[in-house]
């Protein structure tokens, strides 16, 4: 693992568990793939700052549970813009 990696690793978990961005969300803000944020955050954080690890997997595991809500949101909006 190089130097750059470990550095987006910590970096990934820092700017989630700071703003409590989604996957989603945290791949968009540093122009990387979803499933490169969840490598970073799930297999590469555990081994590199384990307390880190630990913070973002409470607000991942808190944006799974809140998931359902947002999309139904979503799709409120999405029917409230368009003249049906």
């Amino acid at each position: 693992m190089g130097l750059f990696t470990e550095a987006r690793a910590k970096q990934l978990g820092a700017y989630i568990v700071e703003t409590g961005a989604t996957v989603r969300q945290a791949a968009q803000k540093f122009a990387v793939s979803k499933s490169t944020v969840h490598v970073d955050v799930t297999r590469r954080l555990r081994t590199l700052d384990p307390d880190l690890y630990d913070r973002v997997r409470q607000v991942l595991d808190e944006n799974k549970r809140e998931r359902h809500l947002r999309g139904g949101l979503a799709t409120k909006r999405k029917f409230a813009s368009t003249d049906c």
